[in-house]
This record gives structure tokens, sequence and C-alpha cells, in this order.
């Protein structure tokens, strides 16, 4: 069955989480879908604890303290979101409402359809080490769906950075054998994880080594173990039955450059009156569109935000005049937000 919504956001990120609160106070009710397992997008996956200075009124915030605040402001409009799935068909239906995909499966009809995947969907860097992708999803995983898959396995992580640290202090003692392997014996997590680790290494419960990965070892069909360069310049095979690859994401534009929208090299071209695309009820905005004189700003996505969700009313309601209400006076505007009216 369909998901029927009149506005379905793709990203779920600072511009599309006020997305939803522009279109609530509009009586827009929305859906949000990103491919990553937590709001947030790119303020909580790449700078949450970095200070951000140009926020209206908000002299310094740090990324996930904005996108926390932002939660609170569309708490209101009760949005649902479909977290770790990624977008992968986009196509109008004979009404001119929307039928969207996801790649598990998960099917919408929508009334309007936002981007606002920044950059594009974040997609974990892989391993460059020949033929290993053959073990992908069975062996070698970059995201971990279910803990318990990994209980008493052999398991290699891979990187630096909190997630790798995070599933390695996580798993240890659950699975039977836990090597945390990183290039450097400096890391880019948080001090209190990497000294839980050295911890757990001076208590024998665990390995740190540090070194890269070159290639890997097979029988049968099955990935038995990571060979790793040194900084010595030795060879070392570590021995394992499972790897999971923590080495940050990047950004890819991904499905979207199958959807028929205008594309401009990495970025979808839209107009500046509703920031619409080329096709009639899709909106991008944020990074991941552009126009004459374009700046990639969180303040700028605002802006475009509030447009595109006065021109996704007259979409939606052909004919009807959209009338501009201001949320200190407005009675049906408290209505929405649950504000009560003082005597």
């Amino acid at each position: 069955m369909d998901i029927e919504t009149d506005a379905l956001i793709i990203g779920a990120g600072p511009c599309g989480l006020f997305q939803v609160f522009e279109l609530g106070l509009l009586g827009i009710r929305s859906h949000v879908i990103d491919s990553m397992p937590r709001v947030g997008g790119q303020c909580s996956e790449l700078y949450p604890d970095k200070p951000i200075y140009d926020i209206p009124a908000i002299p310094v915030c740090s990324g996930q303290e904005l996108i926390d605040n932002l939660m609170a402001q569309i708490k209101p409009f009760e949005p649902e979101f479909h977290l770790g799935e990624e977008v992968q068909v986009v196509e109008q239906r004979d009404d001119g409402r929307f039928h969207v995909v996801t790649a598990d499966g998960t099917s919408f009809n929508a009334g309007t359809v936002f981007v606002a995947g920044g950059v594009g969907s974040f997609q974990p860097r892989r391993m460059r080490i020949e033929g290993i992708e053959a073990f992908e999803d069975t062996q070698l995983h970059y995201r971990v769906r279910d803990p318990k898959a990994f209980y008493d396995r052999h398991v290699v992580v891979l990187g630096g950075g909190d997630s790798a640290l995070d599933w390695t202090l996580e798993l240890c003692g659950k699975a039977a054998s836990m090597t945390l392997v990183h290039r450097r014996d400096e890391f880019r997590g948080m001090p209190a994880s990497v000294e839980k680790m050295r911890a757990l290494c001076e208590a024998g419960r665990m390995r740190f080594i540090q070194g890269r990965a070159e290639g890997f070892t097979a029988h049968e069909g099955q990935l038995t173990g990571l060979k790793l360069r040194l900084p010595d310049e030795r060879e070392m095979t570590v021995s394992l039955q499972s790897l999971l690859v923590f080495w940050g994401l990047a950004p890819k534009l991904g499905p979207i450059a199958e959807w028929g929208l205008d594309i401009n090299r990495k970025t979808i071209n839209v107009d500046t009156e509703k920031f619409q695309t080329n096709i009639p009820g899709i909106f991008a905005i944020g990074d991941v569109n552009y126009y004459p004189g374009k700046k990639k700003l969180i303040l700028s996505g605002f802006h475009e935000a509030a447009l595109a969700a006065f021109a996704a009313k007259e979409h939606l309601s052909p004919g009807k005049k959209v009338h501009l209400q201001y949320t200190t006076t407005s009675p049906l505007m408290h209505e929405r937000l649950g504000v009560k009216e003082s005597a």
C-alpha cells in the first residue's frame, strides 16, 4: 500500500527539517526520508560539535544543537520519518501526483516532493581492494544494521572516527575477538572513547593495530583475513570473520540524476520565485539546488524553504489564494503551533 502524503521531503538535514516547519504553518503535514539512520544531515554527521555563527538571533550553536532545536520546533506538526532509506524512484502519475519508492520498498503517493538532500545522499567510503566487494553485506559491512549479527564472531574494525570507536566499544566483549585497525595512532573520535579503547587493550580484552589494509585472504568463498602494511613496512595478516569499515561518508547525487530533473553538474536548476524544478510539484532547496547568485548557506536554504512551502500550497490547492499570516498574531498559526492564546 502506498503511503499518501501531501508533502514528501527527501533529506533530513537543517533545510529539510525547516521545510517541515514552513509546510506545517500552512497546514501541510510531511513525511521525511533520509538515507542516513538519523536526522541531521551534514550538521550531525560531519560537524556535530563545531560552532555555527551565522544562524539569525543565535550568536553561536553547535551543528547538533541546531538540529535539536529544529526538531523541537517541528514537533507540533508530527512529521513521520523514514530513516536509513534511499529514494530510488520518483515518477509523475497520470493525476499529477508522484509515485516515490525507496530502496527498501517503501512506496509513497505524494502531492509534492521537496529535494533537500544537501550535496546528495551520503554513501560510505568503500575499500579499494580488488575483489573484496564480493563479501559486501555478508562479511564486509559499512554500516551496522543488527549488532547481534557480530556477536561471537572474530571482528576487525577499520577507522579512527567516532563510528569506528563507538562500534568497537559496543561489540567488545560480545564479539569472540575485537581488533581495531587505524593507519595512525591518533584518532578523530571523542577523547573519552579513545581512552576507553586503550584501557580495553591494556586489559587484554581487545587489540589495536596501527597499519593500513592492502589485501585479504579467502578460503572456499569466505573472507578469512585482512592483509595489513605496518608502519615499519612489515606485512601482517589478521584473521577475521567480520570486517566493519568506517572511513567516513562521501556525498553522491545518486539516483536523483535519474528522475528527469534539470541537472546542472551535481545540482538541480530551480527558479527563484518558487524554488521549483523543471517538473511542477517538485521543489529543491538547500545546497542541492542552483540558481544565479546561489550561496550555499543554511540561511539561504531556510529562505528557500519558506517560498517553496507557499508555492506547494498553491500547487496542492490551485486557484485558492494563499494568505500570508504572521506567527506573532495569527490565531490559526497559534492553533497549528499549539500555542495557547494569552488572556
